[in-house]
């Protein structure tokens, strides 16, 4: 087997996909390249899609135990079906792989399953699980192979009781214990997941601080909630040892100088991911990469071989999917000859805890690094009549923007629909909206959305109506 094409993209997560996709809109001759059986990465599979699909059953648990009594709705023993919701999360991530593949026929994209490895920069070997291996010929190709975790061998990861965040959207039952080591978003986001459901979860982070790359004070609230579903936070803590038996796993780490254990069920490590690139060839044909192995790419994202890009998690920046779409996008039309726009400055950051922990922008102590003059306007979602409506009041939105000038500089929000609200705040940044500008906005009522609302009237002489 030898095809010819314009585009050929090797990975099919949400970079590689949207890629393919643009470029077929585009007119090019288009294939994909996914080594494993399903179409969608990373983050239709075993992450963004199936770790959201948890979040929300268990955060479903959580509010049906905790606050149905408030709303006048009595259940009788409560219970959770661990298979049952793993279930439904993989009728989930289906109907959305599903959904890829018909978006590769509508766009006639032919997909090609199996290992790819170039043999020159215009040819690869794609070596399939089952069948004879095939040779793709392709005036050009995107490398959109994303990460995998990145899990030490010291910490004896196997799969069992030491796992990462692949496995542990697969337990079938709910953890008595579990220790977590990291925590950043992924950790977060799954120890409020198994926390929700009764497990004992305690987090041990190398860090002072939870999520370091987002605003502080939002990072504080989520803290202070996740404490409120039993969550344990060591900070400051090396994690020196993890010894996995058959039922168990011990967990050793030093802290002020002392060592301390935490023995628990499960082990999950999220201490980040690393580039994919693994017996891509990318040697033999020169592409470069960096000292932590990611790939070398200009502004038009273009490697040091003229005709191969890179996009997405195997590049600099942050692993995000959103970040490899716009990226996939941008590939796709300046293969076309376009002049398209990526302001990384403006890519938003989300944790999907509930509350949930958003930002865009800079943060305060960004601001303050290189001497900004900025001011900051607040309000706390207690105050607002939405979130009382729905009894979730905990957490604020800040709004921080230039003393001078007034401009919107860093959006930052630890609430409920965080995530959602961000857009509205990467909307305002892009056209460069002053706090004055969104303080003369209507926002619909009662809405969380009137938070971003007060808080630029807070911004702007403290004029706040409800806080």
């Amino acid at each position: 087997m030898e095809k010819d094409y314009d585009v050929t993209v090797i990975g099919s997560g949400p970079g590689g996909y949207v890629a393919a996709i643009r470029c077929a809109q585009l007119g090019m001759r288009t294939a994909i390249i996914e080594r494993y059986p399903a179409l969608g990465g990373t983050c239709l599979n075993v992450g963004c899609i199936p770790s959201k699909a948890l979040l929300d059953s268990s955060e479903h648990f959580y509010t049906a135990r905790e606050k149905f009594g408030a709303h006048g709705i009595r259940l009788n023993q409560l219970s959770v079906d661990m298979e049952a919701m793993i279930g439904r999360k993989q009728e989930v991530v289906a109907q959305t792989v599903k959904g890829i593949e018909f978006l590769m026929r509508k766009n006639k994209i032919d997909v090609i399953h199996g290992h790819a490895t170039f043999e020159s920069p215009k040819a690869v070997k794609v070596v399939p699980s089952k069948g004879p291996e095939g040779r793709i010929l392709s005036r050009r190709f995107v490398i959109a192979t994303g990460s995998k975790p990145i899990v030490p061998s010291a910490f004896q990861y196997d799969g069992k009781r030491v796992i990462t965040s692949t496995e542990a959207l697969q337990l079938k039952e709910v953890p008595g214990s579990m220790v977590i080591i990291g925590g950043g978003v992924i950790g977060l986001e799954l120890g409020s997941v198994f926390a929700r459901l009764g497990c004992q979860v305690e987090v041990v982070e190398f860090m002072d601080t939870l999520a370091p790359g987002m605003d502080q004070e939002c990072m504080r609230e989520l803290q202070k909630s996740m404490q409120k579903l039993g969550v344990t936070f060591h900070f400051k803590a090396e994690v020196t040892r993890v010894n996995p038996s058959a039922k168990s796993v011990k967990v050793t780490y030093r802290q002020e100088e002392k060592d301390s254990d935490i023995k628990a069920d499960y082990c999950l490590v999220c201490i980040g991911r690393k580039p994919y690139t693994e017996n891509l060839g990318l040697e033999a044909i020169g592409v470069k990469t960096d000292a932590k192995g990611r790939i070398q790419v200009d502004h038009h994202l273009q490697t040091n071989v003229e005709n191969i890009f890179a996009i997405g998690d195997v590049i600099a920046g942050a692993m995000l999917a959103h970040k490899a779409e716009e990226e996939g996008i941008f590939v796709a039309e300046i293969l076309a000859g376009q002049k398209p726009h990526i302001n990384y400055a403006l890519i938003p950051n989300v944790i999907y805890t509930w509350p949930e922990v958003a930002g865009v922008g800079a943060t305060e102590s960004q601001l303050k690094a290189v001497g900004t003059p900025y001011k900051t306007g607040k309000f706390p979602f207690k105050a607002l009549g939405r979130a009382r409506a729905s009894m979730d009041t905990e957490g604020l939105l800040k709004m921080l923007c230039h003393a001078d000038t007034d401009e919107i500089l860093g959006v930052h929000i630890a609430g409920p629909r965080a995530a959602d609200l961000i857009g509205q705040a990467v909307a305002l940044m892009e056209f460069r909206a002053s706090a004055e500008d969104v303080a003369r906005m209507s926002h619909a009522h009662p809405t969380y959305s009137e938070a971003i609302k007060e808080a630029a009237l807070a911004a702007t002489g403290n004029r706040a109506i409800h806080s």
